[in-house]
């Protein structure tokens, strides 16, 4: 997915099937120029249908945790502090979330 503010792309994200019945958001990201017009919310509102359309009925996300902006955004949309999982069980710096769509 990609994000375009005034014609310029100012963001991108993504979501991979699981093995289960989850789906995981990847790579999501606004340009801290594009930053406070609400299209993370946007992003990650669209991510998540794509996500119900994969057949998801939950999504998981790793971000690190100093991105103290991504967290809050996340907390705000119902996302929950998870375990770590798959890659990121043994990285001390990552974050976990994850909210039932």
């Amino acid at each position: 997915l990609l994000a375009r503010l005034h014609g310029r792309p100012v963001g991108c994200g993504a979501v991979r099937r699981g093995d289960d019945d989850s789906a995981e958001l990847k790579r999501m990201y606004v340009d801290p120029s594009a930053r406070g017009h609400g299209l993370g919310r946007r992003l990650l509102a669209v991510l998540e249908e794509q996500a119900r359309a994969l057949g998801a009925a939950r999504l998981l996300l790793e971000t690190g945790d100093r991105q103290h902006e991504a967290v809050g955004l996340y907390l705000a949309a119902g996302y929950v502090v998870i375990d770590r999982f798959g890659a990121y069980v043994d990285s001390p710096l990552s974050l976990c979330m994850g909210k039932t769509l």
